[in-house]
């Protein structure tokens, strides 16, 4: 496990609760039809379906942030994670009930090492958008490092709920249950 160089204890400690109180919040506007597909899909036809549903998840309703998003992707994936970071700032400034610009910027707060933030922008991400397994998913990642394992494949469980053919998600369960974490009883 890294050397975590902020206090997580508050986040760690209100996570159980704030999931349960977020998990009945509203959601970007995506079709139930989509999430419905994607529960029922095979497994070579899912990753469509998610694409589409991500792909309605990065539409903020405005041409500005559309690009605002879009350069700070683009920063992130070139790894200029402080630009990135600035241009998801400013996306989350002027739009904060787009909850794809928190999603973003907890993904270049992580990578940049900026745990505590990276938090607060996940736990953004699913109060706005309580469906968006790639937000509980970062949210199982960052807590299985933080070695609570058993909240890490509760999310785990719960992305597979509504994505049930997340290969990232099904890797890591199967891996806390080698190593005896998550089963059910």
């Amino acid at each position: 496990m890294r050397n975590l160089p902020v206090n997580l204890k508050r986040h760690l400690a209100a996570l159980p609760a704030f999931v349960l109180l977020y998990s009945t919040g509203f959601a970007e506007p995506v079709a139930p039809e989509l999430l419905d597909r994607l529960k029922s899909a095979t497994e070579t036809e899912a990753p469509r379906v998610a694409k589409e549903i991500e792909l309605e998840w990065s539409k903020s309703g405005s041409a500005a942030m559309d690009l605002l998003l879009r350069r700070g992707r683009e920063a992130l994936s070139e790894g200029e994670y402080s630009l990135a970071i600035e241009h998801l700032t400013a996306l989350t400034d002027h739009a904060p009930e787009f909850a794809e610009g928190f999603h973003a910027r907890a993904e270049a707060y992580f990578r940049a090492n900026l745990y505590g933030p990276a938090l607060d922008d996940l736990e953004t991400t699913l109060a706005l958008n309580p469906v968006h397994y790639e937000a509980m998913f970062g949210l199982a990642v960052m807590l299985q490092e933080f070695g609570d394992l058993r909240k890490a494949a509760q999310l785990y469980r719960q992305v597979l709920a509504i994505y049930p053919s997340h290969k990232n998600s099904i890797e890591a369960l199967s891996r806390l249950k080698r190593d005896g974490i998550g089963r059910e009883l």
